[in-house]
């Protein structure tokens, strides 16, 4: 919406995506022919399995040589890999039927209804908060714009900037100088419409106060006024640069989408003057009060770092809990030794910050953007009966169409696999929490918050930090206290996809990080539910560890079967009869998301250069369920450039390539057809992969910035810490004392020394 910088527009690659049009916001509703066949996969993939373990394993154990100890713990380490695999596509299977069912079944609420669902003065509102960090500002922009026009009685719109508040770096001021001043120029601009269109619904309520019918007049107004908000927001669009595909998207969907809305509603009102007819007054003064809501928004930006009372824990999680802590309250800031603090204010004293409370939140991440009805919709399902306890309702985020590079490509495809995975979970109530964009209840939030005190000040945590998914947590958390989430089975909202290897790299890491530990609390949730006497459906246990924990499982049984040579009589047609029909049905699934069915196979491959990363995320949960250290939140890059990827992550493909190249070779040479043929197929598509996905070109920059990094250590200056200590002290004057830090903390080294001196004591006292 705003003027940017002109920026270079990305360079599109061989075989990426040609058309920016995205998937329609309702699903297809899917043939009876289509859910049969899922059914049928669902059994045949058991069937498979079992055969399998009967007429393989069982058969060489009775009847084959199976006395050795190597045929024993072989047999078993490939029946164990076979079912956690075998597992995990009949989950998906699973998944993917109940998203068949609910796509089937969903009706789309009429608009009448919504605008009468929201008629009237409406005290209900939704704070929408933003957490950025170093964003791009016309990325950022996008995402903020399209909140602001979400058609809400009351929304307010904050931007958490949780950059450092005086950066050093000439760029890193330049993104917090326009992420603070965005704000300022979303609500300069919505502001002629709004007021225009303000005055237009005030003299309609007067018109039409007592009146039985509408009259022409009125509704030429209303008409006119629909025309006016269109022609606003489509010379915006026509005023949008497009550099890229999001860009696209935001002109054609956000904008556009709205656009064309707006447009249809003068049509329907030009159509009922022409007919000499008009809808009734009540519905006039809904549609006006709908386009008031569109163009009224209060857009404000707040930066936790800059109070020392808050959290400043690197992660947006405690960003997100930071603004959400102070809701509903009055704060003074106060000037410590350590810095600004808040502090609440009393009745009729002034304060600094109003922070005020709303019924709902909605979380959305800075690369995100919501369609025009998001808000609407998902909160008329919450306020439906029988949704009290629902806490958390989303859409699984859709990818972006149009990405100029593959890889970006084929992770939009996954993305879009998973999005309807999701919709299936919500079958089973298995519904996990998508960080994304989701509208959540305050007051379950509130149910949840712990609190404990930091450095003497209270830190209240309402989403949990614990790991770096922190909202898979926060879903068990909240099921915990008898709440529950559901998605909306449209496509309302979109996301980014790493455009590289190296942002890629930090978000599948994060992602593969945090399942495991995760596992324990969920299991003190189903004994809590057990408790209550809650119907607990052992799919949804199944769905929910399989979700957790699959990463785990898939990474390391894939490990085995790349790397160890296994005996030619495991190999049997039934593990392939197993594997089919999951891969039949993504291939399908593919193809009703306008991909190609063949890209089942660059997911294949795709998921093999991602093996590395996956199973650096695993052992971090390891690491952090032994050392119980927090491990650091790793933000996914927003940025155009390139991001280099750590060296190790992209030699461990070239070493799965030249592998199964051995493997191959060997395996001919033994005439063990079937174990040659894996090794064939891993080689070509991890190959591939590297070709498509990394390039040639980068990953010998990557592997090569890798050694260097590794080798070099930079040269600390040498320095008399004791002759700098004096030096020192001898400039310092009476006027360089901190006396407010030292009425403040007192000597903060005492506690250190002190206890230093007690831990020599113990090592020379005598026994």
């Amino acid at each position: 919406m705003t003027q940017q910088a002109p920026v270079r527009a990305p360079r599109r690659q061989w075989g990426a995506e040609r058309t920016t049009a995205p998937m329609a916001i309702m699903h297809d509703r899917p043939s009876a022919r289509k859910i049969v066949l899922g059914r049928v996969a669902i059994l045949v993939t058991i069937f498979a399995w079992l055969m399998y373990t009967i007429t393989t394993v069982v058969r060489e154990f009775i009847e084959g040589d199976a006395r050795t100890l190597r045929f024993v713990l072989e047999s078993t380490s490939y029946l164990l890999v076979v079912t956690f695999l075998s597992f995990s596509a009949l989950m998906y299977l699973t998944a993917r039927q109940g998203a068949l069912y609910r796509f089937r079944d969903h009706r789309r609420v009429p608009r009448a209804l919504i605008d009468q669902h929201f008629s009237g003065d409406d005290d209900r509102g939704v704070t929408v908060l933003i957490p950025s960090y170093r964003e791009e500002p016309d990325v950022v922009a996008k995402t903020v714009w399209s909140a602001a026009l979400q058609e809400f009685p009351r929304k307010r719109i904050v931007l958490l900037i949780d950059d450092p508040p005086d950066p050093e770096d000439e760029g890193d001021r330049a993104l917090l100088e326009s992420a603070r001043e965005l704000p300022r120029r979303v609500m300069a601009e919505l502001e002629e419409p709004r007021r225009r269109l303000a005055e237009g619904a005030e003299r309609v309520r007067v018109d039409l106060d007592g009146a039985d019918v509408t009259p022409q007049d009125v509704l030429e107004r209303v008409a006119d006024d629909y025309g006016f908000a269109a022609d606003w927001l489509e010379a915006r669009a026509q005023a949008h640069p497009l550099v890229d595909h999001m860009d696209a998207f935001f002109v054609d969907r956000v904008l556009m989408g709205l656009v064309g809305d707006l447009r249809l509603t003068k049509i329907a009102l030009d159509g009922a003057r022409d007919q000499g007819d008009a809808p009734s007054p009540e519905r006039m003064v809904q549609l006006q009060d709908r386009l008031v809501r569109i163009f009224t928004a209060e857009v404000a930006s707040f930066e936790r770092k800059r109070y020392a009372s808050l959290s400043h824990e690197a992660n947006k999680a405690m960003n997100l809990n930071s603004y959400i802590a102070l809701m509903g309250r009055r704060w003074k800031v106060e000037s410590l030794s350590d810095g600004d603090v808040l502090a609440p204010a009393e009745p009729g004293e002034p304060a600094e910050l109003d922070i005020p409370d709303s019924e709902y939140l909605l979380t959305l991440d800075a690369d995100s953007m919501l369609l025009r009805d998001y808000c609407v919709r998902l909160v008329y399902l919450l306020e439906e009966p029988g949704n009290e306890r629902v806490a958390v309702t989303q859409t699984p985020y859709s990818s972006y169409r149009g990405a100029p590079s593959r890889i970006e490509r084929m992770a939009g495809a996954t993305t879009d696999i998973q999005h309807i995975l999701h919709q299936g979970m919500t079958y089973y109530d298995a519904t996990f929490w998508v960080g994304a964009n989701a509208v959540i209840r305050k007051r379950a939030l509130d149910d949840i918050v712990e609190r404990q005190t930091v450095g003497g000040y209270e830190i209240a945590t309402y989403i949990q930090d614990r790991t770096v998914i922190e909202d898979t947590e926060s879903s068990i958390d909240l099921g915990t206290h008898g709440w529950k989430l559901v998605n909306y089975p449209e496509r309302l909202s979109y996301s980014a996809t790493p455009p590289d290897f190296g942002s890629l790299v930090v978000q599948r890491r994060r992602w593969a990080n945090g399942g495991l530990l995760i596992l324990p609390k969920f299991s003190r949730q189903l004994r809590e539910r057990r408790f209550r006497r809650e119907r607990i459906l052992r799919r949804e246990i199944l769905l929910r560890v399989n979700y957790m924990a699959s990463i785990a499982w898939a990474s390391l049984g894939l490990i085995f079967l790349l790397g160890y040579p296994y005996d030619s009589r495991l190999l049997s047609p039934w593990v392939l009869g197993a594997a089919a029909p999951y891969f039949l049905c993504m291939a399908s699934d593919l193809r009703t998301n306008g991909y190609r069915a063949s890209d089942v196979f660059r997911i294949y491959g795709f998921n093999l250069v991602l093996l590395a990363v996956n199973v650096a995320g695993v052992l971090k949960s390891v690491q952090q369920s032994v050392t119980n250290a927090k491990i650091p939140f790793a933000r996914t890059p927003k940025v155009r450039d390139r991001t280099a990827a750590p060296g190790i992550y992209v030699l461990i493909p070239y070493v799965i390539v030249a592998f199964s190249i051995v493997t191959l070779i060997r395996d001919i040479n033994a005439q063990n057809w079937g174990n040659a043929a894996f090794a064939a197929v891993n080689a070509t598509l991890c190959a591939w992969a590297i070709v498509a996905y990394i390039g040639i070109r980068n990953s010998l920059v990557d592997m090569g910035l890798g050694v260097l990094n590794w080798l070099y250590v930079p040269r600390k200056p040498k320095r008399d810490r004791r002759a700098k200590a004096a030096e020192t002290r001898e400039a310092a004057g009476p006027q360089d004392v901190d006396w407010a830090g030292i009425l403040y903390h007192g000597d903060r080294r005492l506690g250190r020394d002190v206890a230093r001196k007690n831990d020599v004591r113990r090592r020379v006292s005598p026994r």
